[in-house]
């Protein structure tokens, strides 16, 4: 996957949590890839609730289901660990069609 396809998902990814938490006041190019999402750090000041509606928006749009809490949180943690698991779903939904 090229750079510019990875920008692409992050900002994807910005525009949904944006759009799923109703947040209008912030521009998503603002909202820094690396940093936590929560706990400070970001522009965005979200909470554990924020959290349960981000896997759900994540989980109806990319069609995945994430069911291990842990792994919820690494998930959720930064835009940056939101692409890489996506992509790394996408890869796994790939090669297992292509076994198929």
């Amino acid at each position: 996957m090229t750079a510019q396809t990875q920008d692409a998902l992050k900002l994807e990814i910005k525009l949904l949590i944006m759009e799923t938490l109703s947040i209008t006041d912030i521009d998503p190019n603002e909202v820094d890839n690396e940093k936590p999402l929560f706990g400070g750090g970001n522009n965005l000041t979200l909470d554990s609730v924020d959290a349960i509606e981000i896997i759900m928006a994540i989980q109806r749009k990319y069609g995945i289901r994430i069911t291990d809490q842990n792994l919820a949180r690494q998930v959720i943690r930064s835009v940056n660990n939101i692409a890489e698991f996506l992509l790394a779903k996408q890869v796994q939904a790939n090669t297992i069609n292509t076994h198929q």
